[in-house]
């Protein structure tokens, strides 16, 4: 019975989210993209109908939700418009991140305002110097009577300028390469000292505001601490690296399915104008159809079928999640480049919708984990090895 209740929760948010993805994102998508503008009404819609507190507790005005909802409705935005997808998928795992140890306090100044639709949060873990490896931060943090001063560099921080607080990984001085001394800490975005540095203006995700910040004796409130000071390693390895891996997956999990569709379309009302013969009937592209739909539909039996591994908390879980990444990356990649193909010069054009979503998918393969480093994952996790 918990199962089909369960089922029947994902259902009912997938319904929903395909309404907003519908209604707003998909009408406001080519703006976003083209102006690289932050996809504020999107976002809005997201909030008014509850979904920024898909990870927060019931108790608390939340969804409750895990892995397996977070990857249905990121595919469902990610299928109209992969920049709010992602804006989404960050804050959705900040909020997770927020919500695993959260203290009376701190369930009060963000946990409640999120399920309430009044603050949004990210993550604000890469740093320049130290790529794929977002867990070894060098930022550093400094404990000083009431509060903690923070002084480092982030970069590629989604919503950057625009959330409400970020999640920051920081370390002590001279302890950058020790992972027992990971540490985060919310901080306010209105905090003194925290420093945005140019915007982004990317190839692809133009309205993610991926931003790089610089963090000048920014102090924040011991009372900001999440968790135990040192002794949050298992945050990056635990709860981002899963809940940022299925979100992901479920944004470009839905860029491919889009691509898909408009292929779809494109050969079922096209046809050669001196011949009288439609597209979808010859054979050389209905077979390419028929790859690009297997592609799309065993990666999405395969995230689904990880996230509800996740939710269960199978130790099978890690692998899983690795592999739906991974060939979710290849599969945006594979089928927003056949798409381009199939439907022929006029997808060609500037600002496209398929342009658009092919410039999306490229950025599959290089968001930290990479697929490079998540192939050494799953190859040490097969063979019983850690994965550092």
């Amino acid at each position: 019975m918990r199962g089909e209740a369960i089922a029947s929760s994902v259902a009912e948010l997938k319904g929903s989210a395909q309404l907003i993805a519908s209604d707003v994102l998909a009408r406001n998508a080519a703006q976003v993209d083209q102006q690289a503008q932050w996809p504020r009404e999107g976002l809005h819609a997201l909030a008014q109908a509850g979904f920024m507190g898909l990870h927060i507790p019931r108790r608390l005005g939340g969804l409750g939700e895990g892995l397996l909802a977070l990857a249905v409705v990121a595919e469902e935005l990610g299928r109209a418009c992969g920049s709010t997808a992602m804006c989404f998928g960050m804050h959705s795992v900040a909020t997770k991140v927020l919500a695993a140890k959260a203290t009376a306090y701190q369930e009060e100044h963000y946990l409640r305002p999120i399920a309430e639709g009044r603050h949004i949060t990210s993550l604000a873990l890469s740093e320049p110097g130290t790529g794929v490896h977002f867990f070894f931060p060098r930022a550093h943090f400094v404990a000083e009577s009431d509060h903690f001063r923070l002084d480092g560099q982030k970069s590629f921080v989604t919503n950057g300028g625009f959330a409400d607080s970020y999640v920051v990984s920081a370390v002590p001085p001279g302890a950058e390469l020790d992972p027992g001394t990971f540490t985060c800490i919310i901080l306010d975005a209105n905090a003194p000292g925290l420093e945005w540095l140019e915007t982004w203006d990317g190839f692809g995700m133009r309205g993610n505001s991926s931003r790089p910040a610089r963090l000048n004796g920014v102090t924040v409130p011991k009372s900001n601490l999440l968790g135990a000071e040192g002794d949050q390693i298992w945050y990056a390895f635990e709860i981002i690296g899963p809940y940022f891996l299925v979100a992901m997956s479920g944004v470009y999990l839905g860029i491919a399915r889009a691509a898909l569709e408009l292929t779809v379309a494109h050969l079922q009302a096209r046809k050669h104008d001196h011949t009288g013969e439609a597209l979808r009937t010859i054979p050389a592209l209905s077979d390419q159809v028929a790859d690009m739909w297997i592609r799309v539909e065993r990666v999405r039996q395969l995230l689904y079928h990880a996230a509800s591994l996740g939710d269960e908390g199978s130790p099978d879980a890690p692998a899983a999640i690795f592999a739906a990444k991974i060939d979710v990356a290849e599969t945006a990649v594979a089928v927003t480049n056949t798409a381009m193909i199939l439907t022929g010069g006029r997808s060609y054009q500037q600002n496209g919708t398929l342009t658009r979503l092919l410039r999306d998918a490229q950025a599959a393969h290089v968001m930290s984990p990479t697929t490079t480093l998540l192939k050494a994952w799953l190859g040490r996790t097969v063979l019983g090895m850690p994965l550092l």
